[in-house]
């Protein structure tokens, strides 16, 4: 059974003469063992979709069903979802980890044994049994990072909603964490992934999903995607600053000098041999064919770069 399945959702927000459509008929999919990456700049409307899909804001028209139930008819939808939606804020500073854990697994409907008994193994699986009684707010950023999921996995849930898990940790932490996060996905469990690190998205995300003024613009595989908008493009290092050869025919070709000794093109390979034959007889050292990147998409189909903040908290 598809583990999220979101149909024409809508929301606008009123502010006294304003309408804001944040949210203008979304549609999505997310199955078993699958990483979504939900990608958008600031105001998109990313938030408001995830806070629906939570339960938290309640949408003007469409459907949410986590494993056939909806979270706003059916409180029993929510069992089956964890969440990190305000990076470490889901945990109390002042308690240790362990205490953390349970206390959050009982309150998620768990027999007091049973939350220990799991908050023994999470703590265990994500390399914090020697922090286990320190005080919350004593851990580094990355550990209570990881507190913070092992909160949200404590009830075993089907679908894990994370907002930024990799911001502000150091680079061991990160790698740490996007481990952890492939790791719950191999286990069955569908994750939906926010964030404005794109390459994280671009390194864990099974597919992607970009929403710009509150309207998906694309939604298919990380892989598919980035080839689809990989196009022809070629990189050629030259061995010395090229100055000799003709700039503006260059252009015509479709070929770019960025200054140095370095050549852009974008064409066909057939026309690759045209550029190659203006900048005889500089020597050349390198050709390579270039890839998008998943920043490259996004610039391409939201029309500006993303801006690395977070949105604002109604949108």
């Amino acid at each position: 059974m598809t583990t999220l399945q979101v149909r024409n959702l809508r929301k606008t927000f009123h502010s006294g003469r304003q309408h804001v459509e944040a949210v203008a008929g979304i549609s999505l999919a997310v199955e078993p063992g699958e990483i979504l990456a939900f990608l958008g700049p600031n105001g998109a409307g990313k938030t408001t979709t995830i806070k629906m899909v939570a339960g938290l804001i309640r949408p003007d028209a469409g459907e949410v069903h986590i494993l056939g139930r909806d979270p706003h008819r059916d409180g029993r939808a929510l069992r089956d979802v964890g969440a990190v939606l305000e990076g470490n804020r889901n945990t109390y500073w002042r308690l240790a980890p362990e205490e953390n854990i349970e206390y959050f697994g009982v309150l998620k409907g768990l027999k007091r044994r049973v939350a220990r008994r799991r908050s023994l193994e999470l703590l265990h699986e994500f390399g914090l049994d020697d922090k286990r009684g320190v005080a919350t707010q004593k851990l580094s950023r990355g550990m209570q990072q990881q507190v913070a999921l092992a909160v949200a996995m404590i009830h075993r849930p089907r679908l894990l909603l994370l907002d930024e898990p990799t911001l502000g940790l150091d680079v061991n932490a990160a790698e740490r964490m996007k481990g952890m996060v492939k790791r719950i996905a191999a286990g069955g469990q569908a994750v939906v992934l926010t964030t404005h690190q794109l390459t994280v998205a671009e390194e864990i995300a099974d597919r992607v999903a970009i929403i710009d003024r509150g309207r998906i613009v694309a939604e298919e595989g990380t892989a598919e995607l980035l080839s689809r908008f990989s196009g022809d493009s070629y990189r050629i290092e030259l061995g010395i600053a090229g100055n000799g050869f003709d700039r503006q025919q260059l252009a015509r070709l479709g070929a770019t000098a960025n200054g140095g000794s370095t050549i852009d093109y974008l064409g066909s390979a057939e026309g690759l041999y045209r550029v190659l034959e203006l900048l005889r007889p500089a020597p050349i050292l390198k050709i390579e064919k270039v890839e998008a990147s998943l920043t490259d998409v996004f610039l391409q189909l939201t029309g500006r770069p993303d801006g690395g903040t977070k949105e604002a908290s109604h949108v």
